[in-house]
This record gives C-alpha cells, structure tokens and sequence, in this order.
C-alpha cells in the first residue's frame, strides 16, 4: 500500500505541472516591443503605430504580457499611460532583453556571411548633394541583397526616428559631433545663407543687419537646424526671433520668399539655384555653417549586417 499510494502522488505531481505549463505561455519579443514603445510613446494608438499594429492589439498584449509577469505595468491617466513602480523597474531589464536579442541575430547574419535585408534610410528634404546614386552602385555591386527604403523629412525629424528605431540610418544637418546613443559621421560643412525677395533686393541693394532682422521671416520649427541658425543671426544683432510665418522645409522657405512673404535661410547652393532662377536674391552680410552628417546606432547596440554595408557604402562615397 505504500508503494501504491507513493505512485499515485508522483503521478498527480506529474500531472500538475504539466497543467501549469499547459497555462503558461512563454513571453514573446514582440509583447516587450510592445511594453517598451507604449513606455516611450506614453499612447497605446502612438505605440501601436511605433510597432506597426492595432491600438486593440497593443492593448491585448500588454494585458497577456502582465498577466504572465503578475505585476501591472501602467496606469491609465488623463495624460496617457504612465508607468508604474513595476513598469519604470522591468523597462530597462525589457530593453536589455531586446538588445540581445538584436546581437543573436546579428552575430546569425555574420555567421552566414551576407549582408541582406532592407534598411530604412531618412534624408534631409532637398539634399545637398548626398551622393545616394553612388551609395545605391555600390550596394548592388557589394550587397545586391540589400535595400534601402528611403524617407525623406527634416534634419530633426529624421534624426529623431533613428533614436526611436524607426530609422536603421540617415543623413542630416547638424551642428553637434556627438549624440548620445548614436555613431555621428560628418561628411561634410554646409552653408547657409539669408534670401529675400528679389523686389527687395531690387529696391534697397545695400540692406542693413538691422533692416534684415525688421523684415518678416519665414522661419521653421523650433527644433529645426535653420531655426537654430536664425536665432543665432537675430542674436548677433542684439534681437530676439519672434516666430511667424513657418515652413516645414527649404523648399517651402524659397517659394514663400520668391512669393514676397518675407526672408528666409537657405542652404547656399540651394540658394544659389533660386538667385540663378531670379526668384531670390541671397543677402552678403552673413554666412554660417552647420554640417552634413550620417548617423546611426551606436555601434555597440549590435547594427544589422546590412546597416554596416550601408555605412561602408556610404564612407566610401564620401571618401
């Protein structure tokens, strides 16, 4: 009897575990995406964007990655999802999760020796020359297995979605040599110039600094390297830039001015192309720089092989 009863508790044992493995799901990579782009986004409907999916799927699997975990991660506010106590604790041990997970599969792709794959590239809008038709013979030379996806938008923009993974690289106009979390190349200096219209032009040729930072200004967003710049010419002449009209891009900007609604900075080339058009004429009292640069994540978060294809391609274009 014993010996019976012994048996029959090891297979009610057996049997137990076997229901619970049969109610426990393993966690999912795709549930710490989820968990870490609602932390950064604060927004079910921005994260599920961020991830490509449903507001309700998002919600979904939040509610399965916290119940397999036991602990609550958010906190609906007013203001969006808030992470709790639980949530600020398990993000950075998330994002460590995700990361190596981005070195096994990188270290996969090295093992098989090929660079494959599609890299989402953002560009400055209206680029100053950014050599893609050498970058692109290149890759089909080196790598035909390689694809950039390109997306165009402005400097802080596109700069902005490689910090959050949307991008794998870009080109941009930047003043700094160093960002955190991301490997910056500067590849070239980019000039920038004032424009005004060419009836102004016309009218008074000898245009004072003063006179300049009195006409109305097309500017652009606050973040926006032009915007930077401008301030940094109102600031020379002991004013302050007060925000107007406003443009999302240098194409923009050079319409508005050549339509007569006020002056505006340009990249100087670009410039030069409207003064060749007569729709402009470029202002000589002042010149700045700022920088053409290639940007991505830090080599240390473990790049894809195609990313590092593309950043040879890109190096040796500028070489």
């Amino acid at each position: 009897m014993p010996f019976a009863s012994l048996d029959g508790g090891l297979q009610k044992s057996e049997q137990t575990e076997r229901a619970r493995a049969l109610t426990i799901r393993p966690m999912e990579l795709y549930q710490l995406k989820t968990f870490v782009a609602i932390a950064r986004e604060g927004s079910l409907t921005r994260a599920a964007e961020r991830v490509f999916t449903s507001a309700p799927a998002v919600s979904a699997q939040l509610k399965a990655l916290e119940d397999e975990l036991g602990v609550k991660l958010f906190e609906r506010t007013p203001r969006g999802m808030s992470p709790t106590e639980a949530g600020v604790s398990l993000l950075e041990e998330a994002e460590r999760t995700l990361a190596s997970a981005m070195r096994m599969r990188s270290a996969a792709e090295q093992l098989r020796g090929a660079a494959q794959g599609v890299v989402r590239f953002g560009t400055v809008v209206d680029p100053v020359a950014l050599r893609l038709g050498e970058v692109l013979v290149k890759l089909a030379e080196r790598h035909p297995q390689v694809t950039l996806q390109l997306k165009q938008g402005l400097s802080y923009e596109t700069l902005a979605g490689v910090q959050r993974g949307e991008l794998d690289c870009a080109y941009v106009l930047s003043d700094s040599p160093q960002i955190e979390g991301l490997e910056v190349v500067r590849l070239g200096a980019v000039d920038l110039v004032v424009t005004v219209p060419q009836a102004v032009a016309d009218a008074q040729p000898e245009l004072s600094l003063a006179q300049i930072t009195d006409m109305p200004w097309v500017g652009t967003p606050p973040s926006c390297i032009l915007r930077v710049h401008l301030e940094k010419l109102f600031a020379g002449a002991g004013r302050e830039y007060r925000p107007g009209r406003t443009a999302d891009g240098e194409s923009a900007i050079r319409s508005m001015v050549a339509s007569g609604m006020g002056a505006g900075l340009l990249r100087s080339d670009y410039a030069e192309q409207g003064e060749r058009n007569g729709e402009l004429a470029i202002w000589k009292g002042w010149r700045s720089h700022t920088w053409l640069c290639w940007v991505a994540p830090a080599e240390g978060r473990a790049r894809p092989v195609a990313v590092e294809a593309v950043r040879s391609a890109v190096m040796e274009a500028w070489a």
